[in-house]
């Protein structure tokens, strides 16, 4: 069996907290879970970027179901890998762990300038 090297690189990077100059620091938490309905990709996972001070800014993970969609038809409607930035939570469409890592990034560089 290949083994996925982008896979790799996300599950070593699980317990890390890189720190930025300006202060941001981003924290990963990544595990393989058995695969299910919920988690058909076999990874348990929450990347996130903090302020200074601690606050959540934004962060991509599948800890928790969230609507698909606003209000009744939204109803039932669940996904479980989502964006969160500020308030605001949306799903998102979890491809593979290299493109998870890159969107990752692409977005705390809007943030960090990094």
């Amino acid at each position: 069996m290949e083994r996925d090297a982008e896979l790799e690189v996300l599950l070593e990077l699980n317990g890390d907290v890189i720190v930025f100059e300006n202060g941001m620091w981003a924290r990963f938490v990544a595990a393989r879970v058995d695969p299910d309905v919920r988690r058909p990709h076999g990874i348990s996972y929450s990347l996130t970027l903090h302020s200074a001070d601690g606050k959540r800014i934004f962060g991509i993970d599948n800890a928790h179901p969230v609507r698909t969609t606003r209000g009744p038809s939204g109803r039932g409607l669940v996904a479980l890998d989502h964006i969160h930035r500020g308030p605001n939570t949306r799903p998102y469409r979890f491809v593979d762990a290299g493109t998870l890592l890159r969107d990752f990034w692409r977005i705390v560089g809007e943030y960090t300038g990094e």
